[in-house]
């Protein structure tokens, strides 16, 4: 049988087999097992990253045969998998491996019969005993799923770390249910079997967070309140809520997003260095960020956090509606599609240095970076002969797209006098190493199969951010007001977010 090699850095820089097991799609036939989970499973055994043959097993509720579902994880791969000339034979081997069964999530009677497969494939496939059970599902339906692959026997522990559970966000919609949530879980799994999914920490300059500051000499000794006088990170989307109305009403901003990308970006910013390169190193630091966040209390709603909804307008030369005219929201809705905010970190590295949030649909662009704004120099050297001062050096960490970082710092243009300008000396992902990154599914799914969890939030760190989140919310709920202000689609969002920052004497930077 081909192993699947795998370099997972940090562990003495040693490839890692990727041990054979079974992939357990619960979901099997959703949105998110088409467009992800099959092509990126696909792409990793291509590369030859898992042993083969490798084995999918789909389930869900429609009644389909293992040809059926085939022909649909066929047509997934034609559609979303990026094919190249030459796959056909990789492409057919990959489908012929590819199971079903049907599932009803509130019948046990199914999570038998699935299990029964299982042990069928093992004794006439040569399946592995080892199973990585995705639950790609409705966050709604996690609770009682867990309890049937119990009471299927699909949770038993054969051998140290197996089964593995992934799970997607969000987890939980606040603190008291992602307590509950992590209780079902934890209940029935160990939580080194379990991988909370964040697809947005596969991406590869979130992960060079840490190579950028830990291994260059020149960053981590100047990566502190000495040296730094702000971080801002956007997150921003060009486009709006779509068909998730529904969705957006329960989620806004301050869900869909603050709790989980962003806190775990700012996390990894901010993190102390570990002890090690290990899983649980890294994630013990990022957790203490999380509890070091300074809670914004009721009365720091108004001068700490603006939020807003994109109003109607036009974008891009074409007329489009505003929040509280989508479909499936109310009219007098005060969901956020927009935040800003400015936080602290009660800690000795960020003590007096603000991290500034904002996120939103309906800007400019689809951007998201981390710019880390540095101290003006302490004496002006040039203050008599320039025309105008310099901005302060910055280091800008792109995170999507055009991956890469970036350097702005002063020059003097070529000329008589003493002319002063910013240049911006920028590191391009797919210029030096072409397009040989994964994508962040291909990325996560790997580390699961190996069982690194660096990458995947643990239940303190979840339980953390929704403390802070919580918070937010509750302020809100105590404020005596009918509606929340609008901003221009395809503007960088309200006024009141650009007054926020110039009470502070700086600006937000134009991505």
């Amino acid at each position: 049988m081909q192993s699947g090699i795998y370099s997972i850095p940090g562990i003495n820089n040693e490839p890692v087999c990727a041990e054979s097991c079974v992939f357990v799609i619960l979901g099997g036939t959703g949105d998110l097992s088409r467009r992800k989970l099959l092509p990126a499973l696909f792409q990793i055994y291509k590369a030859g990253l898992i042993p083969r043959p490798v084995h999918i097993v789909g389930a869900a509720g429609s009644e389909l045969s293992h040809e059926e579902y085939r022909d649909m994880a066929a047509r997934a791969l034609d559609e979303f998998g990026e094919l190249e000339d030459g796959d056909t034979e990789d492409k057919d081997e990959f489908i012929a491996s590819i199971f079903y069964s049907h599932l009803d999530f509130n019948d046990a009677a199914t999570f038998r019969n699935l299990a029964a497969l299982l042990d069928r494939m093992q004794t006439t496939e040569g399946a592995s005993a080892k199973r990585i059970l995705y639950l790609a599902t409705p966050p709604s339906f996690y609770a009682k799923i867990v309890r049937h692959l119990q009471s299927a026997g699909l949770s038993e522990s054969k051998e140290e770390r197996w089964p593995r559970i992934v799970v997607e966000k969000p987890f939980g919609n606040d603190l008291e249910s992602a307590q509950e949530l992590n209780k079902h879980i934890l209940d029935v799994f160990d939580e080194k079997q379990v991988f909370r999914i964040d697809h947005y920490l596969g991406k590869e300059t979130v992960q060079n967070i840490l190579v950028l500051r830990f291994a260059n000499g020149h960053f981590e000794p100047t990566w502190n309140r000495r040296y730094i006088d702000h971080v801002q990170i956007t997150v921003a989307e060009s486009i709006g809520i779509g068909d998730r109305g529904r969705y957006y009403e329960e989620a806004g901003v301050l869900r869909d997003m603050l709790q989980n990308h962003i806190l775990q970006v700012l996390s990894l910013v901010a993190m102390e260095p570990p002890d090690s390169f290990h899983a649980e190193s890294i994630r013990d630091e990022k957790v203490k960020v999380l509890r070091s966040i300074r809670p914004i209390k009721p009365e720091d709603i108004k001068t700490h956090i603006v939020r807003a909804q994109y109003g109607p307008g036009t974008q891009n030369d074409e007329e489009v509606k505003g929040y509280l005219q989508e479909e499936n929201v109310a009219s007098n809705s005060m969901t956020e599609t927009y935040l800003a905010l400015k936080v602290h970190i009660e800690n000795w590295r960020w003590s007096g240095v603000p991290f500034y949030i904002r996120s939103g649909k309906r800007l400019p662009k689809r951007v998201s970076e981390v710019a880390i704004q540095y101290r003006e120099v302490p004496h002006m050297l040039f203050r008599d002969v320039v025309v105008e001062p310099p901005s302060p050096s910055a280091l800008i960490l792109r995170i999507q797209p055009d991956e890469g970082v970036s350097m702005i710092f002063s020059t003097k243009h070529p000329g008589v006098g003493m002319d002063i300008r910013n240049q911006q000396m920028t590191f391009k992902y797919y210029e030096a190493y072409g397009d040989t990154a994964p994508e962040a599914y291909e990325r996560l799914l790997l580390d699961v199969v190996v069982g690194d969890a660096t990458l995947f939030p643990r239940t303190d760190g979840v339980i953390s951010s929704w403390k802070f989140v919580d918070q937010i919310a509750e302020g809100w709920s105590k404020q005596r007001i009918k509606s929340i202000p609008q901003y221009e689609p395809g503007s960088w969002g309200p006024d009141e977010a650009m007054e926020m920052m110039a009470a502070d004497g700086r600006k937000w930077r134009r991505p």
